[in-house]
């Protein structure tokens, strides 16, 4: 299928035709008619699925349909609720490159800058706002933000919003705005918490969904190094020798683990820029600007910094740190092998981590090949056997408990082709 195929107007065609689009994902190609009809809808797709175009194109084109019929709503029309500012920043640039040939205004707002700038365009006024929870809310109590007229609310990310804390905070924006809109919802997983909330704010809603969080893309080439933890640093740069290795996205689960492997990597001579929640903004979209550029070789994350961050071309993931949460070493790994294109993702396993590479092979139902050739190998590669370790967070427990498909069934008995794909 044809972009073409889906009625949507010239302006957007050509913008899209810009962009190098010419064929819907699944997700776009499912979910575009149906918020054209007007429908809520319910979206269950992971990341690199193409599920910001699945809702920026349709509503663009609904407003904008509004508009030259004559519509004479002068407040703000969509609001796009997303968890952080990186990829609030992201769908912000999906709204501009989607609609350049369309007059309406977009807007992206977030926490840890100055809100004066925010203000000052929200006085000139804005059609579509793609915020961060805590900023809106502070916006809305200080009278900046006034949701009465909104006739579009996207909820994207919702699994991430619970993860986050921000789970109070959604409920609270949802009580501002008009009980008569159109809602669609996307999350990657379905916890019991979400579930309920997308039962209450959804009207009848089209369900659409792609590939189950379970599963990884078949482009991606997987790999696990089993290896002490102090030999992590050396393993790391040992495997950054390889010229092949043009760009990678390292993740780590603590802030304070991503700035020492920067200052490893830099005392080896290899550039690296780390990106998480104590960085200022400008220093967070500094380096990722250096990052896909070309000028920084190795980015280092967390995972909450690491959403949204959406770079062309990406070789290498490497997962320093193992995460406790399987769901996240789909998330991560799903940063490469993008839009049908190959990639590799290198995972370190030490003794304590044993067990969060259990959990992910029962998720992703596949075994993660081991590479036994390294000069920091480990003798011990066995899962059968594994230390005992502290009991996990009771949110993160919650999670293991709570993964379901739509179906309600364990995500762990699919095991579906990933459809990899770019992530606008």
């Amino acid at each position: 299928m044809l972009f073409e195929q889906l009625n949507l107007i010239e302006p957007i065609l050509r913008a899209l035709k810009t962009e190098g689009y010419t064929s819907p994902t699944p997700i776009q190609e499912q979910s575009i008619p149906m918020i054209l009809q007007g429908r809520d809808l319910l979206g269950c797709a992971q990341t690199g699925t193409g599920k910001t175009a699945a809702f920026a194109i349709p509503m663009l084109q609904i407003l904008h349909e509004r508009k030259m019929a004559g519509s004479n709503n002068k407040g703000i029309k969509a609001l796009i609720l997303t968890p952080t500012r990186e990829l609030a920043i992201q769908i912000d640039e999906s709204f501009a490159a989607y609609g350049k040939h369309l007059n309406l205004k977009h807007l992206v707002i977030f926490g840890g800058v100055s809100q004066q700038p925010q203000t000052n365009a929200l006085r000139n006024g804005v059609d579509i706002l793609i915020a961060t929870p805590g900023r809106l809310l502070d916006l809305v109590e200080q009278r900046f933000i006034n949701l009465a007229h909104l006739e579009l609310f996207v909820l994207d990310e919702a699994d991430r919003m619970l993860d986050m804390g921000f789970i109070h905070d959604v409920k609270k924006i949802i009580t501002k705005i008009p009980a008569k809109r159109q809602t669609l919802f996307f999350s990657a997983t379905m916890p019991t918490e979400i579930a309920k909330l997308s039962s209450t704010i959804l009207n009848n809603p089209a369900k659409v969904e792609v590939t189950p969080v379970s599963s990884t893309a078949e482009t991606i080439q997987q790999s696990v190094y089993f290896v002490q933890k102090e030999n992590k640093k050396h393993l790391l740069v040992h495997l950054l020798k390889d010229a092949a290795i043009r760009s990678v996205l390292v993740f780590t689960r603590t802030k304070h683990g991503a700035d020492k492997v920067v200052k490893d990597l830099s005392r080896n001579g290899i550039s690296a820029e780390a990106i998480h929640g104590n960085k200022s903004q400008n220093a967070r979209q500094r380096a990722l600007g250096n990052f896909k550029s070309g000028q920084t070789r190795v980015l280092v994350a967390t995972d909450i910094a690491a959403r949204g961050i959406d770079v062309d071309n990406l070789s290498h993931v490497i997962n320093f740190e193992l995460p406790n949460v399987p769901e996240t070493y789909v998330h991560r790994i799903g940063r490469t092998g993008r839009a049908g294109a190959s990639g590799i993702a290198f995972s370190f396993c030490d003794m304590e981590e044993k067990e969060f590479l259990r959990d992910i092979q029962k998720l992703i139902a596949n075994t993660v090949p081991v590479v036994t050739e390294h000069p920091y190998a480990m003798s011990d590669i066995s899962l059968a056997a594994f230390p005992s370790q502290p009991k996990r967070p009771a949110q993160n427990q919650r999670q293991q408990n709570n993964r379901r498909s739509f179906r309600g069934g364990d995500p762990r008995r699919y095991n579906g082709q990933q459809t990899a794909n770019r992530g606008k």
